[in-house]
């Protein structure tokens, strides 16, 4: 793999980052939107028997999706500046970091999407940011691993 090659694999991160951070901005800001028609309607057949949700429980939703979209936000920042400090540099430590917070969300989120069987969210969001994610990371590991 040359620079270019590298780059270009550092600058998908970035975007993928980026979009994520849109998609948690969202999630905070407007959790109720088109944007999460069909996601908020598949929650509610997988928790309320395809019924509208109450008042009361619109209300948690949306205090919940606002803690979700500022830790997604928060997250894929903190990932930004590894990868515009250190993962540049191609510091190995930046590398395993970014493979480390983004295997240990996937495995617990979906984990736990699994088992109460909100495929929606795996399929929409999860297997969606580990490909957008995890492809670069691989495409790059040539650059962290030690050459013989």
């Amino acid at each position: 793999m040359n620079d270019a090659t590298f780059n270009f694999w550092t600058k998908w991160l970035l975007i993928a980052n980026v979009m994520t951070i849109i998609v948690g901005l969202l999630a905070a800001f407007a959790g109720n939107s088109i944007f999460f028609e069909f996601y908020n309607s598949q929650t509610e057949k997988v928790f309320f028997d395809g019924q509208p949700l109450t008042e009361q429980t619109l209300l948690l939703k949306n205090w919940l999706f606002g803690i979700i979209g500022g830790s997604i936000v928060g997250f894929h920042l903190l990932m930004i500046a590894i990868i515009k400090n250190s993962f540049v540099k191609r510091e190995t430590w930046a590398y395993n970091a970014l493979w480390i917070g983004l295997l240990s969300w996937f495995c617990i989120d979906s984990g736990i999407t699994t088992y109460y069987q909100a495929y929606h969210n795996l399929y929409l969001i999860n297997l969606v940011a580990l490909f957008l994610i995890a492809l670069p990371l691989v495409m790059t590991r040539k650059y962290f691993t030690p050459q013989k």
